[in-house]
């Protein structure tokens, strides 16, 4: 199979998850934004800006040539690349945030190029899996997010977004 179409792909998927995660966001107030369904749990703004951070640290890793999830932390990775994000808590700019972050992603992932999302990188465990495996990986996170935040909305009181869309409510 072509390289550019199985990176388009990905990249495809990955904007319908991100979209999605953005639905699920918008579908809650912004004064429910602290909301966290136990102590030990994120709260609403920290799951949206975990997601933001994770996507921007897979995309620059994954378009970096000498990329390395195992070279640091995912703590010094997220301080790294998602630091001009940490402590925002503001429902608009969460959803700024998502889209800008995602095109800007999209974006540097496209200009490392195809060929280059084939090449291997090492992962957090120390395993290597070719670019285009991890960044399934990253696009599965953000779906796991999505359940995350239509539980949150189920918890409120609020009927998820995707549950919305597929009763055509």
């Amino acid at each position: 199979m072509d390289p550019g179409r199985l990176l388009d792909e990905a990249l495809a998927a990955w904007a319908y998850v991100r979209a999605s995660v953005a639905d699920e966001v918008e579908n809650l107030p912004a004064d429910r934004f602290g909301f966290r369904p136990a102590p030990e749990s994120r709260s609403v703004a920290e799951l949206v800006r975990h997601v933001v951070q994770s996507g921007m640290m897979m995309a620059g890793e994954l378009s970096r040539p000498d990329g390395d999830f195992a070279r640091r932390s995912f703590d010094e990775h997220i301080a790294d690349y998602g630091a001009a994000v940490e402590g925002v808590s503001d429902r608009d700019e969460l959803l700024r945030l998502l889209r800008e972050t995602h095109a800007a992603g999209e974006e540097r992932v496209r200009a490392a190029g195809a060929e280059h999302m084939l090449a291997p990188i090492r992962q957090f465990d120390g395993t290597y899996a070719s670019r285009l495996t991890w960044m399934h990986h990253g696009i599965g996170h953000e779906e796991y997010h999505r359940g995350q935040l239509a539980l949150y909305a189920r918890l409120l009181g609020f009927v998820p977004a995707l549950t919305q869309r597929i009763q055509g409510s």
